[in-house]
């Protein structure tokens, strides 16, 4: 057995199929570096030729969004350093291949050495684009082709998986997912999450251990892999699988269904999501609306920011999937440990403590502008709420809310249609916010709590350091006291409060914040089903009552 990091729940079991990366590089000296360069030339416009290809068989299988990978790919051609570190190499004397190679591992290791995890896993782009690059120049045949043409039940082992692989493989036949490198941001986590299907990355020495054909059992609970389990192993995890589907096929009963508790208190289910094609996962999950879509999303991987039109197709795309539910759009939330390099964020002693989401944006007025306008714009396509993060002072939402009006003035002089009726919200992820939610409340429509960053400020704790994570406690006296208090605060002045982060997908906790007074869960996609059930099953009364015990220092 081999473990690493579970990102896509499930159980998948199925036969290995080992995606190789190695090719061999030779160096040689070229006489006429000119002509070497040229070849280079011609293998990015071949390369671009292909990758325009792979990015349509996207769009139609994978949709507009996470067919935008591409344009990262094909920016990368136009790099004009990368460009020009290869030419320099060339004209040393060197083949195209190895300078090829040569400068992309120049620029992977850059990246990897970055404190920011989203950035690090953007080094498989630089590696996909190099070895399509590489094998152009080698005449070598089509190394993607055998993923087209996968075995029903299959479990992709590889040292990580690139876009053109994941974009051209048959979903449909694969049952699970087992990478070396990853995390819980990276390609193949999205894909995984998006197909549902059982992944694990981060599993060192997988392709040493797994060879191709080996029976495999992808556990994507414990984030557990098992090699040619024996019979009697083998019989236990089939029998969960035929298990967990059988729940599913029960929690469909609840898909379309408003639910309330045993004694009829109304709770309402939203689906937190990062990309757009992510809200048919919501929809076909059961979601009322979507509680969180994380907008950061669109501003990575990319060399500039999302332009004005973008942003409000891809928030028009959401609303219009939605059909007139709620959707609550956290406007950009980066810095922390989510870098953007054409930001120029200067690295800082306490990145979360410091210059990241609202405080940002208040910083970058233009940038924040252009995304508020393209919210305002989208509007008069469905449901649109407007959700402010980590506001920690009633000055910094005022400021927030003074741009959100500039916007809308500087629409209507251009004659551009917005709806009037906007919710605007903002995100309880400091206790400072939690302390001063009374008179936040008179400012806002609602308030959601991103509980993972208030028990990471509340208890002092870096969730990303494993080394005191065994202190990161959703059920600590003090986090509970605090959302106790916020929804207190906001139910006197008549205002709604959900809890958006990881714990509103936690069936065990989902009760003590019904307990506690919530109005409404934003949850996991593939969980929106089981949360409905454990509500339909909650007395809320019961909790109610029981809230005190869990208020008590223990």
């Amino acid at each position: 057995m081999i473990t690493g990091i579970p990102v896509s729940e499930g159980i998948g079991i199925g036969k290995a199929v080992i995606v190789k990366k190695e090719y061999s590089i030779k160096r040689y000296s070229v006489d006429n570096t000119e002509t070497e360069i040229e070849r280079f030339i011609e293998a990015i416009d071949k390369a671009k030729k292909e990758i325009s290809d792979i990015k349509k068989h996207a769009e139609q299988n994978l949709g507009s969004d996470k067919a935008m990978i591409f344009d990262a790919h094909l920016l990368i051609l136009d790099d004009p350093e990368f460009v020009k570190m290869v030419k320099e190499k060339i004209q040393q004397g060197t083949n195209a291949e190895w300078a090829v190679d040569e400068s992309a591992k120049f620029y992977e290791s850059l990246l990897l050495s970055l404190d920011d995890e989203y950035m690090r896993e953007r080094a498989s782009d630089i590696k996909d684009v190099s070895k399509r690059l590489i094998r152009i120049l080698s005449d070598e045949s089509h190394s993607e082709a055998g993923l087209k043409n996968l075995a029903e039940g299959s479990i992709i082992v590889a040292e990580d998986l690139t876009p053109s692989e994941t974009a051209q493989m048959d979903k449909t036949r694969v049952a699970g997912f087992v990478t070396q490198q990853g995390g819980k941001t990276s390609h193949t986590a999205i894909i995984a999450r998006t197909y549902e299907i059982p992944a694990i990355v981060g599993v060192k020495g997988a392709l040493e251990k797994i060879k191709d054909g080996d029976v495999v059992i992808v556990d994507g609970y414990q984030g557990t892999v098992l090699i040619n389990p024996d019979k009697q192993t083998l019989e236990e995890y089939e029998k969960r699988m035929n298990e967990e589907k059988k729940k599913k096929e029960e929690l469909k009963r609840f898909v379309a269904t408003e639910v309330k508790t045993k004694d009829g208190k109304r709770i309402k289910v939203y689906a937190n999501i990062a990309l757009p094609d992510e809200a048919e996962i919501a929809i076909k999950n059961g979601a009322e609306g979507i509680g969180l879509f994380r907008t950061e999303f669109l501003f990575m991987n990319r060399s500039s920011p999302p332009s004005e039109d973008e942003q409000f197709a891809a928030y028009k795309a959401v609303l219009e999937k939605m059909e007139g539910k709620p959707v609550i759009i956290r406007t950009l939330d980066v810095g922390g440990d989510k870098n953007i390099p054409y930001l120029n964020i200067e690295n800082e002693l306490n990145p979360f403590l410091g210059y990241r989401a609202i405080r940002l944006c208040l910083g970058h007025r233009e940038l924040f502008k252009t995304q508020l306008k393209a919210l305002l714009r989208a509007s008069v396509y469905g449901d649109l709420k407007i959700m402010f993060p980590m506001i920690t002072t009633a000055g910094e939402l005022k400021e927030a809310k003074s741009i959100l009006q500039e916007a809308k003035e500087e629409l209507k002089k251009q004659g551009i249609e917005f709806s009037e009726k906007i919710e605007i919200g903002i995100m309880i992820e400091t206790p400072a916010a939690a302390l001063v939610s009374d008179i936040l409340a008179d400012e806002v429509d609602f308030f959601s709590i991103g509980t993972n960053d208030l028990i990471q400020y509340t208890l002092a704790i870096d969730r990303t350091n494993e080394k005191v994570s065994y202190l990161y406690d959703p059920l600590n006296p003090a986090v509970l006291r605090l959302i106790k208090m916020t929804v207190e605060n906001a139910h006197k002045k008549g205002k709604e409060v959900g809890v958006c982060g990881e714990i509103a997908s936690d069936e065990k906790i989902v009760p003590i914040l019904i307990g506690l007074g919530v109005d409404e869960l934003s949850a996991n996609p593939a969980k929106v089903l089981s949360v409905k059930k454990k509500i339909t099953e909650t007395d809320y009364s019961t909790e109610k009552n029981k809230v005190n015990e869990y208020l008590q220092i223990s």
